[in-house]
């Protein structure tokens, strides 16, 4: 699996946990942990995506298959 590979399929995983995640959040008393959470993966997935539109310029000598 390549690199590019592996990082589309880690922002599907991130957008469907944050989708889950979202979708269980009750309407009142929303528990510290599960924003913490959420915001969490909301970072990941921006820096993922921030090295998305980057291209190849943050990857490293051994990142090329």
């Amino acid at each position: 699996m390549t690199s590019r590979s592996r990082q589309t399929d880690r922002i599907r995983e991130l957008n469907s946990r944050i989708a889950e995640l979202k979708a269980r959040l009750p309407r009142h008393s929303v528990p510290p942990a599960m924003l913490m959470e959420i915001e969490d993966l909301e970072e990941e997935l921006a820096q993922l995506l921030s090295g998305e539109k980057d291209g190849d310029a943050k990857s490293g000598p051994g990142d090329h298959a």
